[in-house]
């Protein structure tokens, strides 16, 4: 998830929050009798004759409205959902540019790259990457699967003693945020053949 679709998602939290705080406050509020009875009186049902003759009273448009803000609701929480697995992958990063010209990395062959460093242990049974952020600010998502009997120790020295320190010298920067979701499973058995 990237900063914005974060961001985006603490907003919509707090909207969400409040709203139901509200409700719930004045839910409370009519339960105990606190609101006026013009307005909602404690002992009579939530949608009661005036709320009924309302929506008799002008014809079928309150309905198509009601629908047309449900559909509305139902289209922005699908929105959402789609947002969330959005990350803005790189497609290339570029190193220099000046007079004598202009020097472009493709991002998936970066990504491939620190991919094999980090299977090339043994122990590490498959791993890939991607390259996200912006051009200014790129960072490496990294997915490794891992023999169980590894320990965490021998998988981040592998990532921190060897594979990104080459990615960081390729890509000529000191520094780039990486994040690896490790997975460990059984390691495949030997399978023997008879003959």
């Amino acid at each position: 998830m990237d900063r914005k679709t974060a961001r985006g998602n603490r907003l919509g939290l707090l909207v969400m929050g409040l709203l139901l705080t509200a409700l719930g406050a004045l839910t409370v509020a009519r339960g105990a009798g606190a609101l006026p009875r013009s307005l909602a009186p404690a002992r009579e049902p939530l949608l009661g004759a005036p709320v009924r003759e309302a929506f008799t009273r002008h014809g079928p448009w309150p309905w198509w409205a009601l629908a047309a803000g449900g559909i509305v609701l139902a289209l922005l929480g699908l929105r959402w959902l789609l947002v969330q697995g959005r990350h803005t992958r790189l497609g290339g990063i570029r190193l220099a540019s000046g007079p004598g010209g202009v020097t472009d990395i493709d991002a998936g062959s970066v990504s491939d790259a620190l991919a094999a460093d980090v299977s090339a242990h043994p122990a590490i049974l498959g791993a890939s990457a991607t390259m996200v952020g912006t051009q200014a600010n790129p960072a490496v998502r990294l997915r490794v699967v891992a023999d169980e009997n590894l320990p965490m120790s021998a998988i981040r020295e592998q990532l921190d003693g060897v594979a990104v320190p080459r990615m960081r010298q390729a890509l000529e920067t000191e520094h780039i945020p990486a994040v690896a979701q490790v997975s460990l499973e059984e390691p495949p058995r030997a399978r023997r053949t008879v003959a």
